[in-house]
């Protein structure tokens, strides 16, 4: 929906409203939207919002909507001071509901992980897994929209059809290209994080990482894009080097160890990289420090 069309609906009287903060926030500020006879506030994604750096524009958004009856918070994480915080700066006195964690929801999702030696060894795992015929529609995520302009182009030229989603693309044409993935046009669909959220399409069978997630609750976001209605899905992480950190933190997060698979063919020509430990300092290090401590 174009701005001007927003401004004349905001104009009517409205029962629901769904926005985006920033963009709700960009209404206020105009004098196009008033606050003070909201009822029911309800602030879903709010650990997503967290990572988005929105905490502020939302309390706002509540400061403005002082007639509020009720306040609604869903996460689907709960974990960590920040959403708890939130948490207790939005809502006075709540119930809270917690469904079951969507780590339970592991056994449901087939997890492995393929060790890439560089960027071009990385994008042949890639393409043989895309091409494979269990892969009936995949979300591919990657961390920036640079990166997804360049995959885009790359897949095209290894002739493997997909659409793809930024965080800086204008609505049309993200209807457009999640139009185009969910009618089965095209079986992959390139995103970020922040291009896939809200993204609720069924039969997704494979979520791929090509770029690790920065944090281990964004992994578990993006897996949860399969095995959705009692289905059954894949997630499968392609990992260089200088993601074994994370892959560990992955692991302690899900209480499960990601499986290694080889693809033969596409054999990696290094071993796994070992996550460095803590530095202990060993009895002769400790025993000169004493030393030295004793004649100052």
């Amino acid at each position: 929906m174009c701005l001007t069309t927003q401004e004349e609906a905001l104009e009517d009287n409205i029962d629901l409203l769904i926005a985006t903060p920033g963009r709700l926030m960009e209404y206020l500020d105009k004098d196009k939207f008033d606050a003070t006879e909201v009822e029911i506030l309800i602030i879903d994604e709010a650990d997503r919002m967290l990572d988005m750096g929105f905490s502020s524009v939302v309390q706002t958004i509540a400061i403005e909507a002082q007639g509020r009856k009720q306040n609604m918070l869903f996460s689907a994480t709960l974990e960590g001071n920040g959403v708890n915080r939130f948490a207790r700066d939005l809502l006075n006195n709540p119930e809270v509901v917690d469904v079951e964690s969507p780590r339970s929801e592991k056994a449901k999702v087939h997890q492995w992980i393929h060790l890439a030696d560089d960027n071009a060894h990385k994008f042949a795992l890639l393409c043989h897994i895309l091409r494979q015929e269990n892969v009936k529609r995949a979300i591919v995520f990657v961390k920036t929209r640079d990166i997804v302009a360049s995959l885009e182009g790359l897949l095209l030229k290894a002739e493997i059809p997909c659409a793809f989603m930024r965080g800086d693309m204008e609505q049309k044409k993200r209807f457009q290209a999640l139009g185009k993935f969910s009618k089965g046009e095209v079986n992959v669909l390139l995103a970020t994080d922040v291009a896939a959220r809200g993204i609720d399409i069924d039969d997704i069978t494979h979520v791929i990482n090509y770029d690790m997630p920065r944090s281990a609750d964004a992994y578990v976001h993006r897996i949860g894009r399969t095995a959705r209605a009692g289905a059954k899905g894949t997630a499968i992480s392609l990992v260089e080097a200088h993601d074994m950190r994370i892959v560990s933190k992955i692991e302690r997060y899900i209480e499960l160890p990601l499986k290694r698979r080889v693809i033969e063919e596409l054999r990696p020509k290094h071993k796994e990289a070992k996550v460095p430990g803590k530095k202990k300092a060993n009895a002769k290090d400790a025993k000169v420090k004493s030393k030295k401590y004793k004649k100052k």
